[in-house]
């Protein structure tokens, strides 16, 4: 028998390892301490990217014999200015996890979740699979009970982006050579999301690559030590070919490597390009090891 509930701080455990199971099948040895996942369930309205625009939080639990076999973590959003048109009045189930022997358990925490955002009255439900870890967002290829889960509740996932990611080791990224390009420099600097390395011609950024070095989180989640991820990266359109990128890129390994990283993700949309980019990473000894699928979407009351 199955009880579904609300989330109580004793099961942080159970579900800390349900929710890291998930993640380690798609990034290599990652995992998710106990209070990372909490601080998502009890206070992300304090995070300055998602807080002005969420207005309420629920998680619930399926329960057989005392272990906790399947979970969901739902949001809604404000029916305002301060969340963009598509999100307005709108209702997202942020993760849905379940052992994937117990499918029957997940679907019961689904169908509960799935009545829950009806009490909202919201104008539509989003899927997701977003835990809170640097690169696990959508529903990842390697979660298919998962993707069952939403395609058999009526979610629809072809307005939504399909992303590649990437992964490899810095070692199979060459020292930097000469600029490729007589009166390129380059510029060292604090980017929105990171260290960018630009490279300048004639006083104008005509290329960037920036990386995130820091995915512990401070600290908190020992299992990203080693890793960056990469955030931006661009060449202005008539300059490419000509090896800035890879210019950039060999330099932010270089500082990266001097900081003690000595792994990096990236990431690539899934269209006409995908192959041209997985050539282009593949020079770097990057190779695909995730395809998630992120937008998936059902109008609250279907037809």
């Amino acid at each position: 028998m199955v009880e579904i509930r609300p989330f109580a701080r004793g099961d942080r455990e159970q579900l800390t390892r349900l929710a890291s199971a998930h993640l380690a099948a798609a990034i290599p040895g990652g995992s998710i301490p106990a209070s990372t996942m909490l601080s998502q369930l009890e206070h992300p309205l304090g995070e300055y990217v998602i807080g002005p625009w969420v207005t309420d939080l629920a998680t619930l639990v399926a329960v057989e014999r005392g272990r906790i076999v399947a979970a969901a973590h739902l949001r809604r959003y404000v029916d305002d200015e301060r969340a963009s048109p598509s999100y307005r009045n709108t209702g997202e189930i942020v993760w849905l996890l379940c052992w994937p022997e117990h499918l029957d358990a997940g679907r019961a925490v689904r169908d509960a979740a799935l009545a829950h955002l009806t009490g909202w009255r919201l104008s539509a439900w989003y899927g997701d699979g977003s835990l809170p870890v640097p690169g696990a967002y959508g529903v990842s290829d390697a979660w298919p009970h998962i993707q069952r889960l939403y395609e058999e509740a009526g979610f629809d996932r072809r307005d939504g982006q399909i992303e590649v990611m990437y992964a490899g080791s810095l070692d199979g990224i060459a020292a930097p050579s000469d600029p490729p390009m007589r009166a390129l420099v380059l510029r060292r600097q604090l980017g929105p999301l990171g260290t960018a390395f630009n490279a300048v011609l004639d006083g104008d950024i005509v290329g960037s690559y920036e990386v995130d070095d820091d995915l512990t989180r401070g600290g908190t989640n020992l299992a990203f030590a080693g890793w960056a991820d990469e955030c931006n990266h661009w060449v202005q359109e008539d300059l490419r070919g000509q090896g800035i990128g890879t210019w950039l890129v060999a330099h932010a390994a270089a500082w990266l490597r001097l900081g003690g990283t000595t792994r990096l993700l990236a990431y690539a949309i899934e269209d006409d390009t995908i192959d041209r980019c997985t050539s282009y990473y593949a020079r770097y000894g990057l190779r695909p090891i995730n395809r998630t699928i992120r937008g998936w979407r059902r109008d609250s009351t279907p037809a």
